[in-house]
């Protein structure tokens, strides 16, 4: 994101319950272009801040975790974060909780005890911990709840947040075309089976040309079947692009098979890439089974 001269650094101190999604935010803020550092120390916070100025290369937005692993020196957040104020920066404090409920499962799964409460109960040592940031969750710019957050709606929520100007439909789609022969590519998301339409291969003069030449593209296409299939393919392919996007996934892998990967799958998918693109997506489309793809 371009940042205007003079602009103030914006920092935001991220905090709140373990457990509750800072390893995730700390993800997000990366993806976004922020400089990130994890458990740092309060009282570092206005050296750090120093360092920052003094760069080669300007760091204009940076994401600090700071939480109840530092211990005793959690106990200087609120003078580590003013201290950063007076620097003349931007300063927003993002606040992660969950259920006690949603905590102790997720504790479960990790196997992992209470940083407060290592040798009891799990908790009691939530419990205890909520007690100890009341002051900071009351300060705080933004709260968010993780208890019944996707990984993607907690993404999307931070964006929303602190980089609401960024936010677009960027995912890109990848349109992969193949023969079962073969097998499914593995990176697959959606797989579509064009077997069952007329297989220009039993066409001689067909046979040794591709779905990249135009006798082979109006073949396949001129029956009513392969026009019916093509709308129902595109109308699943446009609902679920915003679905995904939703969920801020980075590509949408589309794969489409026939027998030998050579006619039926390479017009279906040059097809598909040539409409997204008309309709502004970023697309791309590789053939896998013809040589030199």
């Amino acid at each position: 994101m371009a940042v205007s001269p003079g602009a103030a650094m914006r920092y935001v101190i991220v905090t709140g319950l373990s457990g509750a999604g800072r390893s995730q935010a700390m993800k997000a803020f990366e993806d976004m272009g922020w400089y990130c550092v994890d458990n740092m120390p309060p009282a570092l916070i206005p050296q750090f801040a120093e360092l920052v100025k003094n760069q080669s290369e300007p760091i204009e937005r940076a994401a600090l975790v700071a939480d109840i692993r530092g211990g005793r020196f959690f106990d200087d957040l609120e003078n580590g974060i003013e201290g950063l104020r007076q620097t003349g920066a931007s300063v927003q404090i993002l606040f992660l909780e969950a259920s006690t409920a949603e905590l102790i499962k997720r504790f479960k799964e990790t196997r992992r005890t209470h940083p407060i409460n290592p040798t009891g109960s799990i908790a009691a040592g939530i419990e205890m911990e909520r007690e100890r940031l009341e002051a900071i969750r009351a300060s705080a710019d933004k709260i968010i709840d993780t208890t019944q957050k996707t990984i993607g709606q907690f993404r999307t929520e931070i964006q929303k947040a602190f980089e609401p100007e960024e936010i677009e439909d960027s995912m890109s789609i990848s349109i992969q075309t193949f023969g079962f022969k073969r097998g499914i590519p593995l990176d697959a998301d959606l797989v579509f089976d064009v077997r069952m339409l007329p297989n220009p291969f039993y066409i001689a003069e067909l046979r040794n040309l591709t779905g990249n030449d135009a006798e082979v593209q109006n073949y396949v296409m001129k029956f009513q079947d392969s026009l019916s299939y093509y709308e129902r393919l595109l109308d699943m392919v446009e609902f679920l692009i915003p679905l995904c996007i939703k969920e801020k996934r980075a590509q949408l892998v589309v794969a489409i098979g026939c027998t030998g990967g050579q006619h039926r799958s390479v017009t279906f998918g040059n097809l598909l890439a040539h409409t997204l693109k008309e309709r502004g997506r970023t697309v791309a489309v590789y053939h896998r089974e013809l040589s030199g793809q």
